[in-house]
């Protein structure tokens, strides 16, 4: 199972549609080796059958908007490439008795507090975007979809929770993509959630329904490119793109929006057979592809792009975290999504991966010495020099399983390792609060050396006192705590997924489930699970706030996932 998510509030992406390609290319092999899982499976075909559900229902047909500004649809899918992809899982062993019974354990209590934040949706904020799980309520955060319902379905099948996927899949039929509650729909936004959440379920159950959704979805997202430069839009006018007369190109996005089309929209070719939504997306990665190494740290892109100019390349702040992140996780699964068969998804991962390691990677310093890597910042001086800026944030916790997953795809050792350390990184930031999870945003001090790092307390205390934010009560190590929130994000554990999977190792398992009972403690509320206002205090109950970020129902996919072994 191998996966990925987006920059800020980002979610729901194509992570099974990536498993589940792997399985049926024979990348990776899948069982269900222990009975509680089998209990799981039994529900596979026990759900509600295709014609029990309601007719999918919309009030206005985006695939029959006449454009403008047809994109250009020569671009076809590639084949697959001459040569199989490398093995990714570890090959799991027999698991002991004891073993098993702790993992069930496990196992039962992350679909128990899944199934209560379900139903206190349910009951507080169906059908809307997001729950408030303080006060019991809902509110509309993207566009009216349902986002959450939307984001859960794949997560819903996979714990074999049937009664309530074919619940969930039943009112989806009610989404009315022809209507929302903006009038600017941001692509991104409802790229990654919407119709990677909807292709995802598909590719789990084979239901239809799930499919014409996305299809009715993925032309509203096609009406984006209605622009003259083919270059989507960062956010629809939904009006305007139903009169078809086309649309404007902001001047300024960051790279992460137009960057992270690709791997939903290439697949919902795969599944329909219409190459015109690959063909759309095609030609905005060629202009990533043609600016890769013309920028001021070749190798990477800037923070923010001028899509109206189709320019890539100039600006001074990079970034692997929020605004850009995405971009950078597509790659190596793009490769993979397309067998290998489109080259240049190949040439821009490893561009980049030896540009992140170069600039961006950094060991911090620590009391014990711990050998892990963080990502920073960086930022172009007065004089063109890339210079680091320490800060790391959790959104860049993705980092970690990109490097994995990439390292295995094109056999490079050293970058699996480099996606171990940068794991442990995050990992480690969990634990060094009193909450046992990490904060959103914070700074560490740099080792001048990867290779030997010891502690120096009055470089450290130099390194806090060039902070203003800095607090007296931060761990030994981090110099700040800038945003001192846990907004209930599951990159840090998606990252330990990816790290478990590749090595078998137990300590990973661990890992994931420290990192989850903290997370339910510290986030649970009457209804569901809340935002934590700080996570450096030491308080018995930390602060909350009144929001259920949409992934949140995610977040207990990867933790369930570390708990099961799966052969292969």
């Amino acid at each position: 199972m191998f996966v990925g998510r987006p920059r800020v509030l980002r979610n729901g992406i194509l992570l099974t549609t990536i498993i589940f390609t792997l399985w049926r290319l024979q990348v990776v092999s899948w069982s269900a080796p222990s009975p509680e899982w089998a209990l799981l499976e039994h529900s596979m075909n026990h759900g509600a059958s295709p014609s029990q559900y309601p007719e999918a229902k919309s009030s206005f047909d985006w695939s029959g908007v006449k454009l403008r500004y047809p994109p250009d649809n020569t671009a076809r899918l590639p084949s697959r490439g001459t040569r199989p992809l490398p093995r990714i899982q570890h090959q799991f062993g027999v698991e002991s008795s004891a073993a098993a019974k702790e993992r069930t354990q496990r196992l039962l209590e992350v679909k128990k507090v899944f199934l209560r934040a379900w139903r206190g949706y349910k009951k507080f904020a169906w059908k809307q975007d997001a729950l408030l799980p303080i006060s019991g309520g809902g509110r509309e955060q993207f566009s009216g979809w349902a986002a959450t319902l939307v984001d859960a379905l794949d997560t819903l099948w996979i714990m074999g929770l049937r009664e309530e996927f074919d619940e969930a899949v039943a009112a989806v039929a009610d989404i009315d993509f022809g209507s929302s509650t903006s009038n600017r729909i941001n692509i991104f936004e409802t790229n990654i959630r919407y119709l990677g959440g909807l292709l995802a379920a598909y590719d789990l159950s084979g239901r239809e329904l799930l499919l014409k959704k996305a299809v009715e979805l993925g032309d509203l997202i096609y009406a984006g490119f209605n622009t003259e430069n083919g270059m989507p839009v960062d956010f629809i006018s939904f009006n305007s793109a139903k009169s078809g007369g086309g649309l404007q190109v902001e001047s300024s996005v960051v790279s992460a929006s137009p960057g992270t089309l690709s791997l939903e929209l290439t697949h919902l070719s795969q599944v329909t057979g219409n190459p015109k939504y690959y063909s759309a997306v095609s030609q905005v990665m060629d202009v990533f592809y043609q600016g890769q190494n013309q920028t001021s740290v070749p190798g990477v892109w800037p923070m923010n792009i001028n899509m109206k100019a189709k320019d890539v390349v100039h600006g001074s702040a990079f970034t692997l975290g929020g605004c850009a992140d995405s971009l950078y996780e597509y790659l190596p699964k793009m490769h993979q999504l397309l067998g290998g068969g489109e080259p240049k998804y190949e040439i821009m991962s490893k561009t980049f991966l030896q540009t992140a390691n170069r600039y961006f990677l950094f060991r911090p310093m620590l009391p014990d010495e711990d050998d892990v890597l963080i990502s920073g910042n960086i930022n172009i001086n007065e004089k063109g020099v890339p210079v680091l800026d320490p800060e790391t944030e959790h959104l860049a916790c993705f980092v970690g399983g990109m490097f994995g997953l990439a390292g295995k795809l094109f056999n490079q050792a050293d970058d699996v390792e480099t996606g171990i350390k940068l794991t442990n990184g995050c990992v480690y930031a969990y634990r060094a609060f009193p909450t046992g999870m990490m904060p959103e945003r914070i700074d560490l001090a740099p080792c001048k050396d990867r290779s030997h790092c010891p502690w120096d307390e009055e470089y450290w205390i130099l390194e806090r006192g060039k902070r203003p934010e800095w607090k007296d009560h931060l761990p030994k190590g981090f110099t700040t705590a800038k945003d001192p929130r846990y907004l209930l994000r599951p990159e840090a554990i998606e990252s330990v997924f990816y790290a478990y999977r590749i090595t078998g190792r137990r300590e990973f398992q661990d890992a994931a489930w420290d990192m989850f009972t903290a997370v339910a403690k510290g986030t649970k509320t009457e209804h569901a699970n809340a935002a934590v206002l700080d996570v450096t205090t030491d308080a018995r109950k930390p602060p909350q706030e009144d929001y259920m970020e949409v992934s949140f129902l995610f977040l207990s996919f990867f933790s369930l996932s570390c708990r099961l072994n799966f052969d292969g």
